[in-house]
Parts: C-alpha cells; sequence; structure tokens
C-alpha cells in the first residue's frame, strides 16, 4: 500500500513524507515523481498537482487536498471523477484564519494603513475611529473558516454579518443567504471578508458590481481564492476612491508577478498566500488520521463534494 505526495515545491516533498511515515506505519509514502509500482498507489496527498497526475494510478482509493479547498484538485481536466476527495481542516488550520482576519480587520477599522503612510513621512496625525461597536463587518463564505473568522469579530465587537449560498445560523452573526438576500448584505460591508470556496458561481464575484453596492470608503481583504477578484475592478475602485482600501492573500497568478500593480499600489496591502498556510508537522497529523478513517470507514466528515466544488 502506497501513499503518493506532490506539492510544488519538490524539496518540500521529502518534509512532509518524513511527518507522514511514523503516523502510518505499515504504509510506503514516497514522492509522486518516484512512485514505484503505480498500482500498489492507493492515496495520494496534493497541493495543486499537474494536471494528467493521477491516471497513473489505478487503484486510487481517494484524493486528499493539503488545504480546505479542492478547486486546486478540481482544476485537473483528466481528474477520475470517481475518486473521493477529502479536504484537511483542523483546529491549527482554523486558528490560523481567525488570526488573519482579526490582524487585518483590526488594521483597517483603526486605519493603520494611513497611519504607517504618515509615519513614511514623519507626520504626526491622530485619527479618531469609532468603537467595533459601531463598525459593521460582513463575511462571505460561512463554511468552516468562515463560520470561524465570523464567530472571532462578533467577539471583538463588531457588528458582524455572514453570507453564503445556503442558510447558516452562527451565535453573534446576523446571516443572510442566496441571491435574493446578497444586496441587503453588502449594503451594510465597512469592511468585507471574502473567504468563499473557488466554484463557477463564485469566480470573479468580487468585481466592479459587488464594489458599487458596498458603503462608500469600504475596505476589501481577500482570503479565499485569486479568481475570486477581477483585478482591474478593484484597482479601478481604489483609484476612483470607490474602496479606500483592500488586503489580498491570494491572486490568480502566484507568486505574484514582481512587476504587478499591487505591489506598489498606496493602498493595497499583499501577503503572499499565508492566512492559513499548513505546515507539515500539523497537516499530517490531520491527513493520517483521515486517511487511517477512509481505510476503516470509507467516508470521512471533511470528504468533499466534487459536485458542488467544495
Amino acid at each position: 500500500m502506497t501513499i503518493v505526495v506532490s506539492v510544488p515545491n519538490r524539496e518540500k516533498i521529502d518534509w512532509w513524507i518524513e511527518q507522514l511515515t511514523p503516523l502510518l506505519l505499515g504504509w510506503t509514502i514516497r514522492s509522486i515523481h518516484d512512485p514505484g509500482a503505480p498500482e500498489a498507489v492507493t492515496y495520494a496527498v496534493v497541493w495543486k498537482p499537474a494536471i494528467g497526475a493521477f491516471l497513473p494510478f489505478p487503484n486510487l482509493k481517494a484524493i486528499v487536498s493539503l488545504g480546505a479547498g479542492i478547486d486546486h484538485v478540481l482544476a485537473d481536466a483528466e481528474l477520475p471523477r470517481q475518486v473521493p476527495i477529502i479536504r484537511t481542516v483542523g483546529e491549527d488550520l482554523t486558528q490560523r484564519m481567525r488570526e488573519y482576519v482579526a490582524l487585518h480587520v483590526l488594521r483597517h477599522h483603526r486605519d493603520m494603513p494611513a497611519i504607517s503612510a504618515s509615519q513614511g513621512s514623519s507626520e504626526w496625525k491622530q485619527r479618531v475611529v469609532p468603537p467595533a461597536t459601531k463598525r459593521t463587518v460582513g463575511v462571505m463564505g460561512l463554511g468552516n473558516l468562515g463560520g470561524a473568522a465570523a464567530t472571532t469579530l462578533a467577539s471583538l465587537g463588531f457588528e458582524t454579518l455572514g453570507w453564503s449560498c445556503s442558510r447558516r445560523e452562527i451565535e453573534g452573526v446576523t446571516t443572510y443567504a442566496g441571491e435574493a438576500e446578497f444586496d441587503a448584505f453588502l449594503g451594510r460591508c465597512e469592511i468585507l471578508v471574502c473567504l468563499l470556496p473557488l466554484t463557477a458561481a463564485t469566480t470573479g464575484i468580487l468585481d466592479a458590481a459587488l464594489f458599487d453596492r458596498l458603503p462608500d470608503g469600504a475596505s476589501v481583504i481577500n482570503a479565499g481564492r485569486g479568481p475570486h477578484l477581477i483585478e482591474a475592478d478593484l484597482l479601478a475602485a481604489l483609484d476612483h476612491g470607490r474602496l479606500a482600501h483592500a488586503t489580498l492573500d491570494v491572486f490568480a497568478i502566484e507568486p505574484l508577478p514582481s512587476d504587478h500593480a499591487f505591489w506598489t499600489h498606496p493602498n493595497v496591502t499583499v501577503t503572499p498566500h499565508i492566512a492559513s498556510l499548513i505546515d507539515a508537522p500539523t497537516g499530517s497529523r490531520i491527513v493520517a488520521a483521515n486517511i487511517e478513517r477512509f481505510e476503516r470507514d470509507g467516508r470521512v466528515a471533511d470528504q468533499a463534494d466534487a459536485s458542488r466544488g467544495y
């Protein structure tokens, strides 16, 4: 029984193999680039696999995504659609997203980008902002990560809203659902956080039409996926003063090209896809437990629904 590992950085494949091996005794764990006998491979643990990566393995029982999203797996046009996909989610990953969202919402709320700019020009300019109880923050996407982020913001005192395709109930959060309630949600969001899964319906959702439905001077945080955002629309909204600032952790092309306008735009904060970055010691424990459970029960709680895209 063999498990193959594939991540874009080949050097990190060895790190994952080293961490997984003592947790999955009796299994052979190898790089996808040196899998041994293809028919022995029953699980593939992957992040952004190459197109056709799974075709050599006729006996795959499941594909394990090294993250909560599965869009990077579904992007493979040659993906064997009958093979289940298991997401990797856990308390450590959720905690990291809580921290990231809280940090950047508070940065926007306390007008820290402008204060940092004042420091650069040695300008002593005090800024008075309302308390969190008088600031409305909206979270798009109320899955594991989005729901946790919304709860954290509510605990900080923000008036917290949440929107998702289907109805969710979260204590301390006013929730909206579906297209019929989208405008009402957006119209109240002074700070908007995108944590949606990437699907055909959510691709390009952060566009000029959405920005026009936000209050004047709103800020946007995208920690979902790069293709959620129409980059030209965001730049136009910032340049015309429609939006005040944007924090972006994910991009259509990663790493973000060195000549991209986001790097130098005064109203854009760039972070290099670190909001809830998984590490091998943490992720391996989750992956190993999921594989063992799938072997035993034929299903896990974090099994994705490929038809929905998440």
